[in-house]
């Protein structure tokens, strides 16, 4: 599923090749794709302009002129690409607005498993009510310490599921989780309530830097991620934990293992992230 630097990724592709293009034409090709009336989709988005295009967490929200705007979510395999007007569908393509200036938007998903829902601007959690359930953008200025504190506090979750939890933090997926536990020396199961604030701020510290990183080199391509330029993402080159059991840690030696947390794959170190135990250890021997 693309996480949050996919998405970022193909908000920015958008936004560089699709705003100021005015919809004339709708052809919807699987109209499982819209939530709601999609004969009323079809007539909302109609001769409206892309004006920006925005995202929250993993949701991608397409201003157009007439106030309306489409929130999107990729799902698994969900993809934009933009085209020329004698473009043919795709086999997997399930919407595709043609523009003005003879360019056709095309939204593919192998999957099918993506939507999209016609809201009013700035009303989006009235039609798309996980919206409002986010938690804060994993930015510098938006993910407070005292925050994560305070959420962590109250959880006995294992720390990888906890992140996971969009409601918590926005945009972290399976591979970032991993990515930033390395980072922290965190072994995925330590209970959520345990982390200290040192231990906390160095994770924020991470999840924040990651996310950047992964942002600047496009995202990840593990199975079939790319932009809207067709170009796959970069950052799988960069992985330090995800996808690399049976490998030695980058950090140690030790060979990394995989494991489930949550029935998620988890891929870590068993000796630099260590568990619960022995982490109360080495604090109170440090104490």
């Amino acid at each position: 599923m693309p996480e949050l630097p996919e998405v970022e990724t193909v908000r920015r592709g958008l936004e560089k090749l699709i705003v100021g293009g005015q919809i004339t034409q709708v052809h919807l090709l699987y109209p499982k794709l819209i939530n709601g009336d999609s004969q009323a989709f079809i007539t909302g988005v109609t001769n409206a302009s892309f004006t920006a295009i925005d995202r929250r967490g993993k949701y991608l929200l397409l201003r157009l002129s007439n106030g309306h705007t489409i929130v999107s979510h990729l799902r698994m395999e969900g993809q934009y690409s933009v085209e020329s007007i004698e473009t043919r569908p795709y086999k997997h393509t399930e919407i595709i607005f043609e523009l003005l200036d003879q360019r056709r938007v095309f939204y593919n998903d192998t999957r099918r498993f993506g939507r999209m829902t016609l809201t009013n601007t700035h009303f989006e959690i009235n039609d798309v009510p996980s919206i409002a359930k986010l938690g804060p953008e994993p930015t510098e200025k938006d993910l407070a310490l005292d925050y994560m504190v305070d959420i962590f506090s109250r959880s006995k979750k294992p720390v990888k599921s906890f992140l996971l939890d969009q409601n918590q933090i926005a945009g972290i997926g399976n591979i970032y989780a991993d990515e930033v536990l390395w980072q922290s020396k965190i072994h995925p199961e330590t209970p959520t309530k345990t982390l200290t604030v040192r231990e906390l701020s160095l994770l924020r510290e991470n999840i924040i830097a990651e996310m950047k990183r992964a942002i600047a080199h496009h995202g990840t391509t593990v199975h079939s991620f790319s932009n809207v330029f067709g170009e796959v993402g970069q950052f799988q080159n960069e992985l330090q934990a995800y996808g690399r059991v049976g490998q030695p840690c980058l950090r140690c030696g030790t060979t990394m293992v995989k494991i489930k947390v949550g029935q998620r794959g988890t891929t870590f170190c068993p000796v630099c992230q260590m568990t619960h135990d022995r982490r109360i250890d080495e604090i109170n021997r440090t104490n």
